[in-house]
């Protein structure tokens, strides 16, 4: 490895016992955390920010019901998607400065996102924004992985757990108190012109203080016939989902969704025939020799389809249902962002202690929360809903996310080969995404296609009534991938070894 910056050795290497008292880690790398950080909450953030900004982006360009499930999609895939080549890349030229760039070109896409004349446009400027973000993602990890060891390196990425969770959960918080503050009409802008104060600030400090490592001797070319045909396949599996229900469902999204199947066997083969010729897979095959990896991909993908959806329901039900404001649809999911706080800030400890104990403990608590909430919207008269109403589910379940999303990478990467783990990584990372954009296309489907109004003029109150069994539906299939994300926990190994962590 070339490197300006060499990576901390494992604590007490060298020492007469085999153990320090002393944190090795120069106070530069925490600092250099700190910029990473900051990275990783503004890419987050926008995964659900968007989310009360959806009634007013529709009013504001009369969008329809899948332009809307486009711009959380849009972004989530072309995130996804740019995670493994990304990660790839900066092995070859440095993670540093893939980092920079990626950041920067987020910045950008921020503006035009908040500069979009019409709803096509804000969906293009989406897609480039969750493509940047994904280019930038993997340089976090890495360099995570690189400039700590050991302990110190599990207390590194459970502060970037806390920090993707806590992110995740405050979007509707601060995306309300934007359009509050700008109006409902134009104020939606505010949520992506936010981003650029940070992001400039972010841009120059990882110049300044990040280090340049380059690991290069171990990179290979990139498989970009492998990139092209999963990108078909997803493309495939997700344009009838999402605009199925508009359209009622012709002929064309049956047969692309067959052609999205089709293309996922072609995708796997085509990566065995690289593996064979001795090529650089996307998804290296071997992965999936071990059945545990198997089951934490689709534990991956499940879970984040199911966390990442419940927002998109209550923030079109709060507001397009109920008519409350962008700021009470943030308000709703306080107790989640809090859960989601205290969980993250536990899971480290938690982790060291119960093993596999803490991921089924906090799948669980996300299985009950979301089954609750599915019976409050059920049970309880549309008209009777408050945010009070929906408190303790979402406290629930969100201490529940705080404990399964800082530690379940480096449970799913170790159950494959050490000299597997980097590939492991980026494959969950890229499953994760994918799982939040599926969750969205199906999760909106559901929503909108169970959405039905009586003849005539509907009154506030059928309005509310037809949105609340909408919004039950919806976080009824929510409640289902949170189970089956319960279940599937139990594919992953019960212990986990300190030193394979994702890279």
């Amino acid at each position: 490895m070339t490197s300006t910056s060499t990576p901390t050795p494992e604590p007490g290497r060298g020492s007469p016992g085999g153990g320090t008292n002393a944190d090795p880690t120069p106070r530069s790398s925490w600092i250099a955390l700190a910029v990473l950080i900051l990275g990783v909450s503004m890419a987050l953030l926008d995964t659900t920010i968007v989310n009360v900004a959806l009634p007013t982006i529709r009013t504001s360009f009369d969008a329809s019901e899948g332009t809307l499930s486009w711009i959380i999609s849009g972004y989530a895939l072309a995130y996804g998607l740019a995670l493994i080549p990304a990660g790839r890349v900066g092995d070859r030229v440095g993670h540093k400065w893939v980092f920079v760039v990626g950041l920067a070109g987020f910045t950008l896409a921020s503006l035009w996102c908040g500069l979009a004349s019409g709803a096509t446009e804000l969906i293009v400027a989406r897609v480039v924004q969750g493509l940047c973000g994904g280019i930038f993602f993997p340089a976090v990890t890495a360099l995570i992985q690189l400039m700590f060891a050991g302990r110190t390196r599990g207390k590194a990425f459970a502060v970037m757990g806390a920090a993707i969770g806590f992110s995740t959960a405050l979007g509707p918080i601060v995306g309300g108190l934007l359009i509050e503050a700008f109006g409902e009409n134009e104020g939606w802008r505010s949520i992506f012109f936010v981003n650029l104060p940070f992001g400039v600030i972010a841009v120059v400090a990882a110049i300044v203080l990040l280090p340049r490592i380059v690991v290069g001797a171990t990179a290979r070319g990139i498989d970009v016939v492998g990139l092209l045909i999963v990108t078909a396949a997803l493309l495939a599996v997700l344009v009838p989902l999402i605009e199925g229900e508009d359209a009622g469902w012709p002929w064309w999204t049956w047969t692309s969704l067959a052609g999205g199947l089709l293309l996922i066997v072609a995708f796997a083969s085509w990566e065995r025939r690289v593996a064979a010729r001795g090529g650089n897979p996307l998804v290296p095959p071997r992965l999936f020799a071990h059945a545990a990896f198997t089951g934490g991909a689709v534990l991956a993908l499940v879970y984040f389809a199911a966390f990442t959806s419940i927002f998109f329901t209550i923030s079109i039900f709060w507001q397009s249902g109920l008519g409350h404001s962008a700021l009470a649809s943030g308000i709703v999911s306080v107790p989640f962002a809090i859960g989601s706080i205290v969980g993250a800030s536990q899971s480290e400890r938690l982790t060291h202690r119960l093993g596999r104990t803490v991921l089924v403990l906090g799948t669980g608590m996300v299985a009950i929360g979301l089954v609750s909430l599915w019976l409050v919207l059920w049970l309880v008269p549309t008209g009777d809903l408050t945010h009070w109403t929906l408190a303790a589910p979402l406290l629930v379940g969100g201490i529940g996310s705080g404990m399964f999303i800082a530690p379940n990478s480096q449970f799913i990467v170790a159950t494959v080969d050490r000299n597997q783990a980097g590939a492991a990584s980026g494959v969950i990372g890229t499953m994760q995404r994918v799982g939040s954009a599926a969750g969205i296309a199906v999760v909106g489907s559901v929503l909108f296609g169970s959405l039905t109004f009586p003849p005539g003029r509907p009154t506030p109150e059928v309005v509310a009534d037809a949105f609340g069994h909408a919004a039950t539906m919806a976080m009824g299939t929510s409640a289902g991938l949170a189970v089956a994300a319960f279940l599937l926990v139990f594919t992953l190994p019960r212990r986990v070894d300190d030193r394979v962590r994702p890279a």
